[in-house]
């Protein structure tokens, strides 16, 4: 991330034991259950088999109807990546859009995910398995 390798152990604890209530965490924990940028909230639910691991293809849903594919283009070239394919689903309210790599489509997903597409539309954003 950032030209940076990320590296990821398991941690030998089974859980995140949260601070005691009234007591300084310094930030170091957070509790996202609750939170409006959590993707997937019930387990068993249909968008929580849509989890897939990082590609360079997202799903975008929640797209307004007087969105273009030129609006889409445009939004997630803001990110600092290049938009390399890009479809719409038959209503127009999803579409599939391929990033030039795998760094750029996380940097757009951390950007735009829940973004305000104006008139209470929060755009979706969440990793693809298919491909453009």
């Amino acid at each position: 991330m950032y030209g940076k390798i990320i590296r990821v152990t398991l941690s030998k604890h089974q859980t995140v034991q949260l601070p005691r209530e009234g007591l300084d965490d310094q930030g170091l924990t957070k509790d996202f259950t609750n939170s409006p940028l959590h993707r997937f909230k019930k387990p068993g639910s249909k968008n929580f088999q849509n989890i897939f691991p990082p590609s360079a293809t997202l799903h975008l849903s929640n797209i307004p109807q007087d969105v273009t594919e030129e609006d889409l283009r445009l939004l997630f070239s803001n990110t600092g990546g290049t938009v390399k394919a890009f479809k719409f689903f038959q209503d127009h309210k999803m579409a599939l859009l391929q990033m030039s790599t795998v760094e750029e489509a996380i940097q757009a997903l951390i950007d735009l995910h829940n973004y305000n597409m104006g008139d209470n539309h929060h755009l979706r954003v969440s990793f693809s398995k298919s491909t453009i």
